[in-house]
């Protein structure tokens, strides 16, 4: 990787640069595409690599339970991938999240291997969450938690994806 590579924390300014590397993979349905306002209210949850000025990167934590979070939204530009920008990306996030004091980060991937690269496990099933925990989870509004309980709403937004969990 370059050494103009900076990573940073999101600032209001860069929702629509997110949007800009979400929609091709969006298109791909490798991601799905937000509207605005979902990323303007969870922007303090992303990271930004910037490589002289331009946004090259994205991805999220979000924090879903005491001991667990989410590796979200993660993209690179396509003129940049594969040169190590989603790897230092996800890095910095799981930094993030021991530094929150989460144990585990969840992530739903159809990039199976890069995950598991980074130390991820293929989650067979809710056997990682207490079932107190889970009922708690159940109330939550957020897709992505959703997503993780693997609940059946979710699923035409999700087919195909692999759920992965990292011990930290």
């Amino acid at each position: 990787m370059t050494s103009a590579l900076t990573i940073r924390p999101a600032r209001t300014s860069d929702v629509y640069a997110i949007k800009d590397l979400v929609a091709p993979l969006a298109e791909k349905r490798i991601l799905i595409s937000k509207e605005s306002v979902t990323y303007f209210e969870g922007i303090q949850e992303f990271l930004i690599a910037e490589i002289e000025g331009e946004n090259v990167g994205c991805g999220a934590l979000h924090v879903m339970w005491e001991d667990l979070a989410e590796i979200r939204t993660l993209a690179t530009a396509d003129a940049w991938r594969g040169r190590g920008i989603g790897h230092e990306l996800v890095e910095q996030l799981l930094d993030k999240a021991r530094a929150l004091g989460v144990s585990r980060v969840f992530c739903l991937t159809f990039e199976v291997d890069f995950f598991i690269r980074h130390g991820f496990t293929v989650m067979p099933d809710q056997s990682v969450v207490d079932p107190a925990v889970y009922s708690e989870l159940l109330r939550s509004a957020d897709e992505g938690v959703a997503e993780f309980l693997d609940l059946a709403r979710v699923k035409p937004n999700t087919l195909g994806n692999t759920r992965m969990i990292r011990q930290l």
